[in-house]
């Protein structure tokens, strides 16, 4: 079989448009709404979607009054969350977000690994470090610390749990009745992980190894330590790309990282966010996403770009005059380094780079009928830009169904794309092999010589 591109669900509440729970059809209260997502979900996998995708942060983001413009009071857990979807899907992939930055690394590696074994072996985690210090003051701190000690917990928490993840041999449990012995002791491994973020991490985990061995391991930072991590430890990379050009230069460069770490290029699959918005001609299309844009209030433009920039208070500016100098920000680094590159690539002004982000923070929006969304991905895909798609839908659930029912038979005509499940697990779909536990024999041979 030819090589086929990979699709993700980004799902949001009533969708990725900045206004998208104001549109006329989208759901409104969707995000409290189990209905909601478990429609979604059953649409993403009758598309036969790899996976769909649920982003999380630690904090009602912003001061109320504005956040009070958003539906950013409106998130459940998505661990969660996805625990209730896994018992209405069968092959869809379940990946959710969770910071290394205020979460602890047994906990994590426990819930992951029961989620593993819950769905039967469907489970991606999206490692983030936390980037706002609103999520900072609600775990005892006043800022988020600075970006390169994030990422150095962050290394030092995904080599606890995957340690934690080989706490047992896949065939430890015996379950002899006759014996009495329920697993072989022999077959337990201690981690007592001894670091300068965590002191004493002893283990080992209470939970047999999972399905896949350990989740599907995803990271979603541009920066150079995001990814130098990501080269070593990720297995699908999450990235906002603007151009084909970009696209092509993050992907060469990312790909070409992994051979000093002992890596092919087949283990790590590189899917950009596209956001987009369907039509049966363009002018219908350019008609929805106007009606987008016009539901935009200016407040949350400000707001949204204050977030991408740090805090950085641009109220002060007009908004039909350029972008100013910017300080640089010790939050999202990558995601302002793209915008700012977008305004003074494009010339734009501060109310046309909001409106430009308000559509899918920095994603690529791509706007059109099915045949011209295909185009696009399909260039992408074998033009060396992606080896797949998160697909980012403006508002909910009309923008996953168009998608569905119009995009996804095009690009399976064109052979780009299954029209069956490899698999049961998330690494059978993505083409990932199940890792070997490090306690394996011809592991341990290979990590001593």
């Amino acid at each position: 079989m030819s090589r086929q591109l990979k699709l993700g669900a980004f799902l949001m509440a009533s969708g990725h448009h900045l206004a998208a729970w104001r549109h006329p059809r989208a759901w409104a209260g969707g995000g409290v709404d189990f209905e909601h997502f478990k429609r979604v979900a059953q649409t993403a996998e009758r598309g036969k979607f790899d996976a769909i995708f649920l982003a999380d942060n630690l904090a009602l983001l912003g001061p109320p009054e504005l956040a009070s413009l958003t539906t950013g009071g409106d998130v459940l857990d998505p661990l969660i969350l996805l625990a209730g979807l896994a018992s209405v899907t069968s092959h869809l992939g379940l990946i959710s977000t969770v910071s290394t930055s205020y979460n602890d690394p047994y906990l994590l590696a426990r819930r992951f690994a029961s989620l593993d074994h819950i769905s039967g072996g469907r489970v991606g985690w999206n490692l983030v470090t936390s980037a706002t210090d609103q999520e900072a003051q609600n775990f005892g701190q006043e800022r988020i610390d600075e970006h390169a000690d994030r990422y150095a917990r962050a290394e030092e928490f995904i080599d606890i749990a995957s340690g934690l993840w080989d706490s047992f041999d896949d065939d430890a449990f015996v379950r002899d009745k006759t014996s009495g012995q329920f697993f072989d002791p022999a077959k337990v491994h201690v981690l007592d992980h001894r670091g300068a973020h965590y002191p004493l991490v002893r283990g080992p985990l209470n939970l047999p190894r999972g399905p896949q061995g350990q989740p599907v391991l995803i990271q979603a930072g541009s920066s150079e330590p995001g990814k130098e991590l990501a080269a070593r430890t990720a297995e699908v990379v999450f990235t906002a790309q603007q151009t084909l050009a970009g696209a092509q230069a993050f992907y060469a460069d990312l790909k070409g990282r992994l051979g000093k770490y002992g890596r092919t290029t087949e283990q790590l699959k590189i899917m950009p966010g596209i956001s987009p918005v369907l039509g049966r001609t363009r002018g219908e299309a350019e008609d929805k996403f106007a009606e987008l844009q016009d539901l935009v209030d200016p407040r949350l433009g400000i707001g949204l770009l204050a977030g991408m920039a740090g805090g950085f208070d641009l109220s002060q500016y007009p908004l039909d005059g350029p972008l100013p100098e910017l300080p640089e920000s010790n939050a999202m680094k990558s995601r302002q380094a793209l915008f700012i590159e977008l305004a003074r690539r494009e010339n734009l002004t501060i109310r046309q780079l909001y409106l430009r982000a308000a559509s899918a923070r920095g994603h690529n929006t791509v706007i059109g009928t099915p045949l011209e969304v295909a185009d696009v991905l399909e260039e992408w895909f074998t033009q060396g830009a992606a080896d797949g798609f998160n697909i980012m839908p403006p508002f909910l659930p009309e923008g996953l169904d168009d998608f569905v029912d119009l995009v996804v038979p095009e690009l399976q005509r064109r052979g780009l794309f299954r029209r069956e499940y490899e698999g049961r697990t998330l690494r059978d779909n993505l083409g990932l092999a199940r890792p070997a536990s490090r306690y394996a024999a011809g592991v341990r041979t290979q990590q001593s010589a």
